[in-house]
């Protein structure tokens, strides 16, 4: 290891940002670099490091030399180590400053001592407090740097301070060639807590092989770091990236009923893995993980305790723990529903007053949408805003059209598919599910289209579509129905393309399979203009729309983009050095969606958490989510242009823009969605082709190779001997893979997320549970009767009651909101991409494509041609236009999945 060169003076110390892993050390220190020009909401996973302040770099008499100095920028943080007002540790830290032991700063060079071969002595020196003001103290330090000390590769970091810190950057004064700058945006742990040593590397990034002489080991020995040793509980500060099953959500100590399965590791339950934390495991279920208050990530995945970080979490954390609460004081009955439509609308026109929820006082700030005050009174009103689908047409979600529109341009695209082949079936075990043929017929669909064509017509032309939830759900209908309150089928809907290019819904059908010794049951309902058949129809949809709502949130959106992201991220600190060009330019599709699991994992998908209370399919919400990740995920269908292909919504023609010809010319959600993949994809094929020439290069990238393999055999490794796996072998295998995540990460996230309150904000047209039965199941007289007396009564029964509406809509505006600084796609450029001239120019056509974009979604919304996104009392498809105002807008894509 280095031996650091210190010459101790009476200078204060200086403080610096560090950016990735900390590096044991034995005397020295070591620095990973991604540097940045704002302090924004979202900050790069950097690591800091400690340098006493007092001390100065000193050359030979025979050697001329080049004074540096050093400027270090440390953010004021909530809890970090420049708040703490009080307290030994406090007074400890003033006398640290006084003294100029605060930081300690080693440099490093990029060369090897071409006398012994080793490393140079890294030159260190401590940084003293300058300045403190605008939330930020500045710390300097000064160097003498000899001729013969090379390139600066990176620095070190150590934290004298007993807090930790947050480094916002560091900045080298008086080199040839002009200031050098590592944007750290890290925290540095105290040294008394974690010994070793932060490294932060320059801006300019090295595949593997061309790393400089003099950085090698300090990047092998960084990534070592970051893996640990898989032992032990996780530390908060510490930056440990390893893989753990889903064991943490529920609590078997607790009783039997609050025990969840353990998801991932078996044939039964595969999952995605998520990020050991090391918690005791459960007394009573030794495979299961103890809960706790806190979820331990990588220091650097947290944004909690940085001012400007604090609004997507706050924001949720308010929801969770102080109006959830409050409202189950109000709502006693947890079946209670809503007596009459007014009633529902009554949530957005007065609200809910809620006793002692003043005491709250920062939840006006934190949730103002929702937390009104008011006058003269000692409460809050819990009011939602009008979602912008019913202020445009209050009757738009009791229509078809609606309801077919959202299949194509609502919160949830991903489910339709062609109808390839027929007769519908299902593929369960007939003998536990009953007869698997459907009960929707040729005759039934030829009845529907007539006038349009004949059913074989339909088939052939490719305009018969369908949303099949028949197959995942239908296993746990028994096991739902145990559950007081809720009840559950599987479910299909068809629907038929006109000519106009929207969808007119032609039935749904619903299934019970046998039970309670009844045989299986099952029905179809179409539309009618008859009294009778028009509510059952109008029921039917509920229950679907309720089935539809369960799976948009389980699988469409966690599943596939929070869930599924999660080993990409800890592969790429795992495997990945922070001067590598693969991790910059994933890094910032990372910023915070750790944290942000970890948030949905202790409140929101946990035992008898949100979606479970809430949500179709009940306890077993997650449970489903592991199912259909076994039978329906694959990475090789992510992207957008193979998703669509998968589900026979389009297929490749060379002649078409994108290279695809769309089913549905008028698909909103694919036309702007192509977009945007097309852009992202150009970006990302600049940016490998200049750092990877050849397949050599690809294959020859041991840390690139480890990545891949990781994600595949340890992040996915209930999925690692899937054929359709794929290869890693040239520059468009590493396109192809890197330009999926990133839409994931972006597009995908953006396009399922952010119009929930929109689309699901008056809950009747999304409803997120159905209560009861259809009354054509089974039913009795008197039940009949009610529902031919007063079928509204039957419909607002079904639909969630007051507790889990009010709930479900104080979550869904929050999850809606963008944050006041966040970061759009394109919109920032990371400091790693702009020290390149070719990166940068690369990054700013791509800047310019999505501004572009901008004006083409508008122009598209304003075409009268294209009926499922223009029209009277058409809420626009906005979802992916890539910049947002902040708040709930239903627009702007962001970088990464921060909420």
């Amino acid at each position: 290891m280095f031996q650091t060169q210190i010459h101790h003076s009476h200078t204060a110390q200086t403080f610096f940002l560090l950016n990735k892993p900390c590096i044991p050390s034995t005397g020295t220190a070591s620095f990973s670099i991604r540097p940045r020009t704002e302090f924004r909401k979202k900050y790069r996973n950097v690591r800091v490091g400690y340098v006493p302040s007092i001390i100065k770099a000193v050359a030979t008499d025979s050697q001329t030399s080049v004074a540096v100095k050093a400027t270090v920028t440390v953010k004021l943080t909530v809890s970090g180590f420049l708040s703490s007002l009080v307290g030994l540790s406090h007074g400890l830290d003033d006398v640290s400053d006084l003294l100029g032991k605060s930081l300690l700063l080693e440099v490093v060079s990029s060369e090897l001592d071409p006398k012994t071969g080793l490393e140079k002595k890294p030159i260190g020196a401590y940084a003293r407090r300058t300045t403190d003001k605008n939330g930020e103290v500045t710390y300097e330090s000064d160097f003498v740097i000899p001729d013969d000390f090379g390139e600066i590769g990176a620095v070190l970091v150590e934290n004298e301070h007993h807090k930790e810190m947050f480094l916002k950057n560091i900045v080298l004064h008086g080199l040839p060639n002009g200031p050098l700058e590592f944007n750290c945006d890290s925290w540095v742990a105290s040294k008394f807590d974690d010994s070793q040593k932060r490294v932060f590397f320059t801006n300019k990034s090295y595949l593997p092989t061309q790393t400089p002489s003099g950085l090698k080991e300090i990047r092998e020995k960084e990534l070592a770091t970051l893996r640990g040793n898989g032992q032990g509980e996780r530390k908060s500060y510490e930056r440990i990236y390893d893989y753990d099953v889903y064991n943490d959500l529920g609590e078997p100590d607790s009783s039997p009923d609050d025990a969840r399965p353990v998801l991932g590791g078996s044939k039964q339950y595969p999952y995605p893995r998520r990020c050991r934390t090391g918690r005791p495991m459960c007394k009573k279920d030794p495979k299961s993980e103890t809960r706790s208050v806190t979820v331990y990530v990588p220091r650097d995945e947290a944004f909690s305790e940085v001012k400007e970080l604090t609004f997507s979490k706050n924001t949720l954390f308010s929801a969770l723990h102080a109006v959830l609460p409050a409202i189950e004081t109000i709502i006693t009955d947890t079946t209670l529903g809503f007596p009459l439509f007014t009633d529902i609308d009554q949530l957005y026109d007065q609200g809910i007053r809620i006793p002692n929820l003043k005491k709250h006082n920062f939840l006006e700030d934190a949730l103002p949408r929702i937390v009104r005050a008011v006058t003269n009174s000692v409460d809050n009103a819990l009011q939602f805003e009008t979602p912008s689908l019913i202020v445009r047409d209050r009757f738009s979600w009791f229509r078809d059209e609606e309801f077919s529109r959202q299949t194509l341009a609502g919160l949830n695209p991903y489910s339709i598919k062609l109808v390839t082949e027929w007769p519908l079936k299902s593929t369960l075990d007939p003998k536990i599910y009953g007869p698997p043929e459907s009960a929707i017929t040729k005759d039934l669909i030829e009845r529907e289209i007539k006038g349009f064509m004949t059913f074989e017509e339909a088939l052939k032309q490719k305009k018969l579509f369908i949303i099949d939830y028949h197959d995942i759900f239908l296993p746990y209908v028994i096991k739902v129905r145990q559950i007081k309150g809720t009840t559950l089928y599987g479910s299909r809907a068809i629907f038929f393309l006109s000519p106009d290019n929207t969808l007119k819904p032609l039935a749904v059908e619903l299934v019970r399979p046998p039970m309670d010794g009844k045989p299986q049951w099952k029905q179809v309902f179409s539309p009618s203009w008859e009294a009778t058949a028009s509510w059952l129809w109008k029921l039917a949809k509920t229950h679907f729309l309720a089935h539809d709502s369960g799976y948009h949130q389980l699988v469409s959106h966690w599943l596939r983009t929070h869930c599924c992201t999660e080993p990409y991220i800890i592969a790429s600190n795992r495997q990945l050095s922070a001067i590598h060009p693969i991790y910059r330019l994933l890094q910032p599709h990372f910023r915070y969606t750790m944290e942000i699991n970890a948030l949905a994992r202790e409140a929101l998908i946990n035992g008898n958490g949100i979606i479970e209370s809430a949500f179709s399919p009940g306890k077993y919400s997650v449970e489903m989510s592991s199912v259909a990740y076994g039978l329906q995920w694959r990475f090789d269908t992510e992207s957008l242009p193979a998703d669509l292909i998968s589900r026979g919504l389009a297929v490749v023609d060379p002649n078409s823009p994108h290279g695809l010809k769309l089913t549905i010319p008028d698909y909103p959600f694919a036309n702007d969605g192509l977009l945007l993949w097309d852009s992202i994809k150009e970006w990302v094929t600049d940016y490998v082709k200049y750092y990877y020439k050849d397949a050599s290069m690809v294959e020859s990238d041991a840390e690139l190779q480890a990545w891949w393999t990781e994600i595949r055999t340890k992040g996915h490794e209930d999925k690692k001997d899937e054929p359709w796996w794929p290869a890693l072998k040239a520059p468009e295998d590493l396109i192809e893979i890197v330009s999926t995540i990133v839409w994931v990460t972006s597009g995908h996230h953006a396009a399922v997320n952010f119009g929930q309150y929109a689309y699901a904000g008056y809950f009747p047209s999304r409803p997120t549970i159905a209560r009861i039965n259809m009354p054509t199941e089974d039913p009795t007289e008197d039940g009949w009767r009610r529902f031919l007396t007063k079928p509204e009564d039957e419909l607002l029964a079904c639909l969630p009651s007051q507790l889990q509406a009010t709930k479900v809509l104080t979550i869904l505006d929050v999850l809606s909101s963008h944050s006041p600084d966040e970061e759009y796609l394109g919109e920032y450029m990371e400091p790693a991409w702009n020290a390149d001239p070719i990166i940068k120019a690369a990054f700013e056509r791509f800047a310019g494509r999505l501004k572009e974009l901008e004006g083409i979604i508008d122009a598209r919304n304003e075409d009268k041609t294209l009926k499922n996104r223009h029209g009277a009392g058409v809420v626009p498809y906005e979802l992916l236009k890539p910049f947002s105002e902040s708040g709930v807008t239903g627009k702007g894509v962001p970088y990464s999945i921060s909420i």
